[in-house]
């Protein structure tokens, strides 16, 4: 199994693989003039960037407008409808009905083309709603003055390039390159560790506990105990509780049984180790033990949780 790979020395490189995050921008807006477009609530991750000139954005359910420049990058977690607009006179129209006249990957609205638009979604695997969707505010907006704007704005243009030319491999570019805009997102996302909700986000953000989150991922298997833990943070056993529990919201060793569990659930899903090499694997002593851990965690067996998400229908 991958449980310990070399990502896994990286905390959130190892998590990303784990909600098996893919971001695909494959959509483009020209627009110009007085303009508007409602978006329905995606019901999934949305990302939407700036590439040229500024609008308003509306998110429908709060009370915010967020002014929009070259360079800013906003995500939305799903829940919501908005609407983008160059200004408040023009009525909107509707975001899935004007891409699907259009005949090619970038549609045209409005007068002009003063502002430039990238767009798509994030797709995520199945322990993505729990671990990210719902850790996420309902926007993420990432201003052009930030740390890793200037990297950002390069990763743009050259996505809208290979949006627009239709170069061979064009596909395959903009998809390797919209993978970096949304870990650059959530690199600065996580940089304002302060301003985030208790939760493995912010634990990985925190400096304090990233060492014993890089021991716990590295080598999940073995029997952590809190003083070792404690040790690798140079922190007491009693301070490094009270921070990690303030930080991820649950204490050091019930994250390292939900890390271990979610390990379980995606080799389950994906690979034909034995349930007793993937005990072992996790730090279980006999099958049973694992067994026994895994029902209390998830609410079925291993094997019927394998059977299940394979789809195959055994019991």
């Amino acid at each position: 199994m991958r449980a310990g790979t070399d990502l896994s020395a990286d905390p959130l490189s190892e998590t990303l693989a784990l909600i098996d995050a893919r971001c695909v921008l494959s959509r483009g807006l020209v627009a110009g003039g007085a303009w508007a477009m409602r978006f329905s609530p995606p019901g999934r991750l949305k990302i939407t960037a700036v590439v040229r000139g500024s609008c308003r954005l509306t998110l429908d359910g709060t009370e915010r407008t967020v002014p929009l420049v070259a360079g800013d990058v906003v995500v939305f977690n799903g829940g919501n409808s908005f609407v983008l607009a160059g200004g408040p006179a023009a009525r909107p129209v509707d975001a899935s009905a004007a891409f699907a006249a259009s005949p090619g990957p970038v549609a045209d609205l409005g007068q002009g083309r003063d502002t430039v638009f990238v767009g798509g979604h994030i797709d995520l695997g199945p322990a993505g709603d729990e671990l990210l969707v719902q850790a996420l505010p309902p926007l993420i907006h990432v201003r052009a003055t930030a740390d890793e704007a200037p990297v950002l704005r390069w990763l743009l243009d050259r996505i809208l390039q290979e949006m627009t030319t239709g170069r061979a491999g064009s596909g395959f570019a903009s998809d390797q390159l919209s993978q970096l805009v949304f870990v650059q997102v959530l690199r600065t996302y996580l940089a304002d560790s302060q301003a985030l909700p208790a939760g493995w986000l912010r634990a990985l953000a925190d400096e304090r506990i990233a060492p014993a989150l890089r021991l716990m991922h590295s080598d999940p298997g073995h029997p952590w105990q809190l003083g070792e833990l404690a040790r690798s943070a140079a922190m007491s056993r009693t301070a490094f509780a009270t921070r990690f529990k303030a930080v991820a919201g649950v204490p050091p060793l019930t994250y390292l049984t939900d890390w271990r569990m979610r390990l379980a659930r995606r080799a389950l899903r994906e690979e034909d180790t034995p349930l007793s090499a993937l005990a072992r694997s996790l730090g279980y002593t006999s099958e049973s033990a694992f067994s026994t851990a895994f029902k209390r965690a998830v609410g079925v067996a291993p094997k019927r949780y394998r059977d299940t998400a394979r789809g195959s229908g055994r019991q």
